[in-house]
């Protein structure tokens, strides 16, 4: 059984920053693409950032320039640290993560439970 435990969020003024992490634990052999999506009220949930395990990066325009996502592979936690925040980024933030269990097991894609991220003065 694998899991995603997200971490940090809160409350933050406009201008601000704040960061979140996601540590993926249990049977783990290999990760691929980690990521943060965000759902804001009333709206779908939108892909964020993404991050490979050689560390390449993705980002929606919205965030590019204020956003950072980062990874520690040894410890198979992802960060995804905001910076100059927006009230629109107010949502719920969701770690997301590729995943197999075994050399030669099938890939998985898994959750975390969602944090929120408030952005109000």
């Amino acid at each position: 059984q694998v899991q995603l435990v997200e971490s940090g969020g809160g409350l933050v003024q406009p201008g601000g920053s704040l960061s979140v992490s996601c540590a993926a634990s249990g049977s783990i052999f290999s990760v691929n693409v980690m990521g943060w999506y965000r759902q804001a009220p009333g709206k779908q949930r939108e892909l964020v950032a993404t991050i490979t395990s050689d560390g390449s990066t993705n980002y929606v325009d919205s965030v590019k320039g204020r956003f950072t996502i980062s990874r520690d592979n040894a410890k198979n936690t992802v960060y995804l640290q905001m910076n100059s925040l927006k009230p629109e980024d107010t949502a719920v933030y969701y770690c997301n993560a590729h995943i197999r269990s075994g050399r030669y097991g099938r890939w998985f894609e898994y959750w975390g439970q969602g944090t929120q991220v408030t952005v109000s003065s």
